[in-house]
């Protein structure tokens, strides 16, 4: 697509010569940058830019400007450090990754260097060894990327100079509703498409328009499809401005109509329907003193038709059946996030080989969201537990469902979780920043929470506080995700140290939001009738909001596989019991004589999120508890319970966090958290921790338990005391068949990991394939 089918049809790269942009094209801040080395020793000085599509700023195909000419470089022998040394050409202090095989799309022309090899402290590309200027055995389907620290070296200037070749590009675009009601609604789903040309926006002409390119346009602004639009509307609001331009006399009113005339700047566009980007479609631009432009024909008009979340009088507040056999995982915004898909009634995941734009998409678009800004590979959005259901997913983009793309079997040697795809959806803008702001924090990732109430006669915004009673860590992931600042590290009750504002008076108690909400509008609250003890601001909510968080899942399987009974004495448990780790007829029992049935197992706790798991409290404040003769960081890390099939609790029990730390890590990470000598606590990022069933407390006691058919379940992080990215998965349950002698456990999974289905025959039948002989 692109460059070939442009030059196939004769259209931009014969006419007007600007190819070279169409492919390093997406939103304005992703436009290609470049700064300037040291001057080499060569005669002309090298240039780099970051060029490609989809991407940030601060990521791309990196490109070398040698010899009058750019070019790529391979990515054979490409390493960490020759992203940081290419990174600072480019102005950033360090480089943070670096991708292969043409992550953001093929370039054109040299591929100027081959096996380059940086040691990292190189000034200049220049200083590294490689195969010399100009000699690769590489194609561009092996261009490297870059991904940089987006933070810039002391000093930097971006270059303003812009070379003519990007003088035609498509930047910014809108679509510009016409009725003055639809302004008014969010999101907007129809209108004239408008693309910003210097400091105005100018129209496209629709001569020759197709639903394709409606369907590329719709994707664009975040819906799945596009629909008739009435032409006929448009062609009377036409009309009828010709008939009042008509009548309009005297020179300022004609210089006023002249400036109401339609600019019209592309025509002759002609998407296949499977673009990402109206910009890698064939197209034409019209010259600047074009005459007679869209003769016969009028601005290009699109339809779109919203997802289900984004549907016009959906609440949200109901949580709708999901009939998806795919979902997203793991990521900070709506429309984001590891793939997940459903196979024999167990979700799994997608491998990333071969993973792309287009395969992407679809699975954007059957989720109900636009295409895709980016394909994510080795496990971005976090690695998932459990099966890998997909490989080598080859979708053309036309596909409803992933399902229907080819794709292989996994087995264990093809993928590991750490090669889990995501992916990042276009989706539709609600305008929900506008209603909520932060004020007083140290950065724009933290502050009070403040609520717009509305405009007064001067056009002057009111805002209002959040009472803090009740306030916590769901309610934080909802506003940092309104706000679009990634995860929620805390939810604050107090927020004196940041009292900067004039803003004094409580409009919102009594908050309560299950996490998964767009916007704080949609969480229950006391409406008007405010209900809050401590009204003074240093009361009033805040957050702290993080671009990643931690995940902890339980090993499901291992806790089957380690299931046993003891009848310990009583005598070995005054510990125990001084930390209520037994249950209450415990304190009944004739201490130190009989024992307690215990319920025991082992708990191996992995992160598999993008930050390290960290206790809430700090070393200052953790507990020492002195017949254990150790510290506690979390007073309730897990709870145990045992239920009946109504969901009622017989027997429950909870274990401390006496120790956090990293038992076993995947293979070249390193443990970083160890309690030996006081040391810090924590779980690192792709390490485990293990509770051992042979230590203290981890068990239930279920003495007091009858023969019967239970549900066994354990909760991590059960009070929402330390943020994470899904809650979701925290939960563990088995079938649990106990015959007053012996225990069995069967079906233990992760609380998400089964299909809806399953899970209903899961609670309404456990035990039932259990036999006892």
């Amino acid at each position: 697509m692109g460059c070939k089918s442009a030059m196939k049809t004769g259209l931009l790269c014969s006419q007007w010569g600007v190819l070279v942009v169409l492919l390093s094209l997406w939103l304005p801040q992703s436009f290609s940058q470049q700064t300037t080395s040291p001057p080499p020793q060569q005669k002309n000085k090298l240039k780099f830019r970051l060029a490609g599509y989809p991407r940030k700023h601060n990521e791309g195909r990196i490109e070398v400007f040698y010899n009058e000419e750019w070019g790529t470089i391979c990515d054979d022998d490409f390493s960490t450090e020759n992203a940081h040394v290419l990174c600072r050409h480019l102005g950033f202090i360090s480089a943070t990754g670096w991708t292969h095989s043409a992550k953001y799309g093929k370039g054109t022309g040299k591929i100027w260097l081959d096996n380059v090899q940086c040691r990292g402290s190189e000034k200049s590309i220049t200083d590294c060894k490689s195969q010399g200027w100009g000699n690769s055995d590489c194609t561009h389907d092996e261009d490297a990327g870059v991904v940089c620290k987006d933070e810039r070296l002391p000093g930097f200037v971006e270059s303003n100079v812009i070379e003519q070749v990007e003088e035609n590009r498509v930047e910014e675009m809108r679509l510009r509703p016409v009725v003055s009601s639809a302004k008014k609604r969010m999101p907007i789903t129809e209108g004239i498409v408008e693309v910003k040309y210097k400091d105005s926006w100018a129209q496209i002409c629709d001569d020759g328009w197709t639903p394709k390119n409606s369907h590329v346009i719709c994707g664009m602004f975040g819906f799945p499809q596009e629909r008739k639009a009435n032409k006929n509307f448009y062609k009377r609001i036409k009309k009828r401005a010709a008939k009042a331009k008509a009548k309009i006399i005297g020179s300022v009113n004609r210089l006023f109509a002249e400036r109401q005339q339609n600019i019209y700047r592309l025509h002759s566009v002609a998407c296949t329907g499977n673009e990402v980007h109206l910009a890698v479609c064939p197209l034409q631009f019209y010259e600047a003193n074009a005459t007679r432009a869209c003769e016969g024909g009028m601005p290009a008009v699109v339809s779109c038709v919203p997802g289900p979340q984004f549907s016009l009088g959906n609440g949200q507040k109901k949580k709708t059946k999901s009939t998806f056999r795919v979902r997203l995982k793991g990521g900070a915004k709506i429309g984001e996030g590891r793939v997940e898909v459903l196979k024999d009634n167990e979700w799994g995941t997608v491998c990333d080989d071969r993973w792309n734009l287009l395969s992407a998409s679809v699975v954007c678009r059957e989720l109900g969201f636009g295409s895709a800004k980016e394909a994510l590979t080795g496990a971005r959005m976090g690695q998932g537990m459990g099966p890998v259901h997909m490989n080598e997913v080859q979708c053309s983009g036309q596909e409803k469902s992933i399902w229907n793309c080819p794709y292989k079997n996994v087995t264990s040697e093809d993928c590991q979780h750490v090669e889990d795809a995501s992916v990042k959806c276009n989706t539709p803008y609600m305008g929900y920043k506008n209603s909520i702001r932060l004020s007083g924090g140290r950065s724009r990732n933290e502050g009070r929470m403040e609520v717009m109430t509305g405009v007064d006669g001067n056009g002057i915004e009111q805002w209002g506080l959040i009472c803090g009673e009740g306030w916590g860590t769901k309610e934080a992931m909802v506003v940092c995700r309104q706000l679009g600042l990634g995860f929620a590290n805390q939810g604050l009750q107090e927020t004196w140290y940041w009292d900067g504002s004039n803003v004094t008076e409580m409009v919102m108690s009594g908050v309560k939001c299950t996490g998964n909400e767009m916007s704080l509008s949609y969480c229950q609250h006391h409406g008007s009738n405010i209900n809050c003890k401590k009204t003074g601001t240093r009361f009033a909510a805040g957050v702290i909001c993080s671009e990643t968080a931690s995940d902890l899942i339980l090993n499901a399987p291992l806790v089957q596989q380690t299931v046993y009974i003891e009848d310990r004495p009583l005598h070995m448990l005054y510990c125990a019991a001084e930390e209520n780790c037994l249950s209450s007829s415990a304190a009944k029992a004739n201490w130190p004589y009989g024992h307690r049935r215990l319920l025991r197992f082992s708990s191996q706790i992995h992160n598999i999120g993008r930050a390290d798991f960290r206790p809430k409290a700090g070393r200052h404040s953790w507990l020492w508890h002195e017949c254990h003769g150790h510290y506690h960081s979390m007073d309730i890390f897990t709870h145990y319970d045992i239920l009946t099939l109504n969901g009622s609790k017989v027997a429950e029990g909870h274990k401390a966090s006496f120790c956090l730390e990293d038992v076993e890590c995947q293979e070249g990470i390193a443990k970083r958290y160890e309690c030996a000598n006081f040391g810090e606590q924590g779980i690192t990022v792709g390490c485990w921790d293990l509770y051992r069933h042979d230590i203290d407390c981890q068990w239930i006691d279920i003495t007091d338990i009858k023969p019967g058919n239970y549900i066994f379940q354990v909760v991590i992080n059960p009070n929402f005391e330390v943020a994470e990215s899904d809650f979701t998965n925290n939960a563990m349950k088995c079938n649990c068949k106990y015959d007053g002698h012996r225990i069995w456990f069967h079906n233990c999974h992760i609380g998400d990991a089964f299909s809806e289905e399953a899970e209903k025959r899961f609670e309404q039948y456990p035990g039932q394939n259990n036999k006892i002989s």
